[in-house]
């Protein structure tokens, strides 16, 4: 999303925005300036609608008033948000934030109505507060935070960086791993990052008489 210019409510309805006209007679539709500023319009007569603090309007159907985060929503040239209604850990009162605490790359908060509520990623992921979601380090938008020590086994095996994807290119939630010297063993990598020996195979040889 675009970066933002922050208004008052004062200025919501000021002349130098012009005045709304309902393209339909019957619909919800976006403020041509403000993301989050939306109309409900009916029989040609528009109210003025206002998503809650931290929510831009969805303009993708008419039919329905949907306000949603605004890494789901796509704003375009509509720039212009609420002045925000901030709280501890919360620079909105709704969406999801990275925590205030820098070294918390796994940690974020999810803010509902400006009550923050810390919640943590899955090993081995961090907070990518672009996409709004849990994230590979080597693939998330945010470069503050380094790729995440990985623990190793006794033996010297840890989990490798790249993650193993399956044939429909989806990453593999429990990677396997063959062990370099014996057969019987193998290597799983909990959530991509933690090692653990898998159990012994056993292999069972049959031998044939003539």
């Amino acid at each position: 999303m675009k970066s933002v210019i922050f208004i008052g409510l004062s200025l919501f309805v000021s002349d130098s925005f012009g005045q709304f006209k309902c393209p339909e007679r019957t619909g919800f539709f976006p403020d041509p300036v403000q993301c989050d500023l939306y109309y409900v319009c009916s029989k040609g007569q528009y109210e003025e609608k206002l998503c809650p603090d931290g929510l831009v309007f969805d303009d993708s159907n008419p039919n329905k008033a949907r306000c949603d985060i605004p890494s789901n929503t796509d704003c375009g040239d509509r720039d212009v948000l609420q002045e925000a209604k901030p709280s501890d850990g919360c620079p909105r009162a709704n969406g999801f934030y990275r925590h205030t605490d820098p070294r918390s790359c796994n940690k974020f908060f999810n803010c509902v109505e400006g009550k923050a509520i810390e919640m943590s990623c899955p090993p081995g992921l961090i907070y990518d507060d672009v996409e709004s979601t849990c994230s590979w380090p080597t693939e998330s938008n945010r470069k503050d935070c380094g790729v995440i020590k990985r623990d190793s086994l006794e033996d010297g095996f840890s989990c490798p960086d790249e993650a193993l994807v399956d044939t429909e290119g989806r990453n593999m939630p429990h990677p396997t791993y063959a062990h370099p010297d014996d057969c019987r063993k193998f290597y799983i990598c909990r959530n991509g990052v933690s090692p653990q020996m898998g159990p012994v195979l056993m292999v069972k040889f049959t031998v044939k008489t003539l």
